[in-house]
């Protein structure tokens, strides 16, 4: 990048830190481009007694999220709500939040045409960091552990008073309904590259319809969920990797508590990014899956019922699956919902979630196994 370049984008962030409440004389930005979906920058200020303070200056998408003040008004809800849970409690590591700052109007977001939309401001979390991919067993803990305890935190909120902000998110026989249709339009003229994945995708369909079955059904309880349990949705701590902090809660919605475990199965048991294209390193690793398990029962095993818990295997391989559509369908649409860095990004991501599947299909017994011995241990 040019200094031309790195100026113009110095600039422009200094302008939309300026709509917010931030003290201080802005020094510098920067983009982070670790996300799908969102434009990210950090902003730095320093303040009249020479301390340095770092803002999260973020853009919601208005492609994906069509109403972003509703998505605000889902994300004040529940922030104000842990924060009011922990410190009450004055407990629980894993259930700091983030803060929102106010705009200029008195709002936590601010719309600014002129930069591409609704921008709201966080507070950086310091002393923290975060992972792509898990490394070890104690990062596969620690994600299990700090979702968990979101989950946990937000157990007592009426899920009726969080509205969806992408509508049947998780609905697994809708992605499938969706793929087939981008398939049959074609519009970008690919579906013959990736016809295999197609074909395999349609000889899981008849599992795809379990969860959400059973949820209408009322075996399984509609909760307040994150929706989006990627590994580096996790704010760790830099010197003893524990979990601080759960982000990006954009996509906290009504749903299962089984689909923020399988996305965390997806992305925590694995440790190639999810768009590896040599698919020989792609495969899950049953020790961080025990790991991932015990942090996740540790956090949840007194609130979640029996039928939960029968359904978290199985959840991890349904939402790889998913996950995986949901990027063919947006390699055959023209690749219009998530960051691409070239033409077939989207379609290596695939190939990549649906051989994760495989691998997770095949450990199922091992890890139902592991599921139960966890479970006997807390009622021992």
């Amino acid at each position: 990048m040019s200094k031309l370049q790195e100026g113009a984008i110095a600039e422009r962030i200094a302008h939309i830190g300026d709509q917010f409440a931030i003290s201080g004389d802005f020094l510098y930005g920067e983009e982070l481009r670790n996300g799908h979906i969102n434009t990210t920058y950090r902003a730095c200020y320093r303040t009249e007694d020479g301390h340095v303070d770092r803002y999260i200056l973020q853009r919601i998408n208005d492609y994906v999220f069509k109403d972003p003040a509703l998505v605000m008004k889902n994300v004040e809800k529940v922030t104000r709500h842990i924060s009011w849970k922990v410190l009450r409690r004055r407990k629980n590591a894993a259930g700091q939040t983030l803060t929102l700052y106010p705009a200029r109007g008195g709002r936590n977001y601010i719309y600014l045409p002129e930069e591409g939309g609704m921008w709201r401001c966080y507070n950086n979390i310091e002393g923290t960091h975060t992972y792509d991919v898990v490394e070890n067993t104690r990062q596969a803990y620690q994600a299990g552990y700090a979702f968990g305890s979101f989950q946990e935190l937000v157990s007592d909120m009426n899920p009726e008073d969080i509205r969806e902000s992408i509508p049947d998110f998780h609905n697994t026989p809708k992605r499938f309904a969706a793929l087939q249709m981008s398939a049959a339009q074609d519009i970008m003229h690919r579906a013959d590259s990736c016809a295999e994945e197609l074909a395999l995708i349609g000889t899981w369909s008849p599992q795809f319809s379990k969860l959400v079955d059973m949820q209408k059904s009322g075996e399984l309880p509609t909760r307040i969920t994150h929706n989006d349990t990627k590994i580096n949705n996790v704010m760790l701590d830099e010197e003893t990797d524990g979990a601080v902090c759960v982000i990006d809660l954009d996509t906290v919605m009504p749903g299962l508590s089984l689909y923020d475990f399988g996305d965390m199965v997806r992305t925590a048991t694995c440790m190639a990014s999810e768009d590896e294209p040599d698919l020989s390193k792609v495969h899950m690793e049953m020790p961080f899956f025990e790991s991932l398990a015990e942090g996740y029962l540790d956090a949840t095993h007194d609130f979640l019922t029996q039928k939960e818990v029968d359904m978290l295997a199985f959840s991890g391989w349904l939402i790889t699956v998913e996950i995986g559509m949901r990027f063919l369908t947006d390699y055959l649409d023209g690749d219009k919902y998530f960051r691409c860095d070239y033409p077939e990004h989207n379609l290596v991501r695939t190939r990549n979630q649906l051989a994760l599947a495989k691998s997770i299909h095949a450990h199922l017994p091992r890890m139902q196994k592991h599921i139960r011995k966890l479970v006997k241990s807390y009622s021992n």
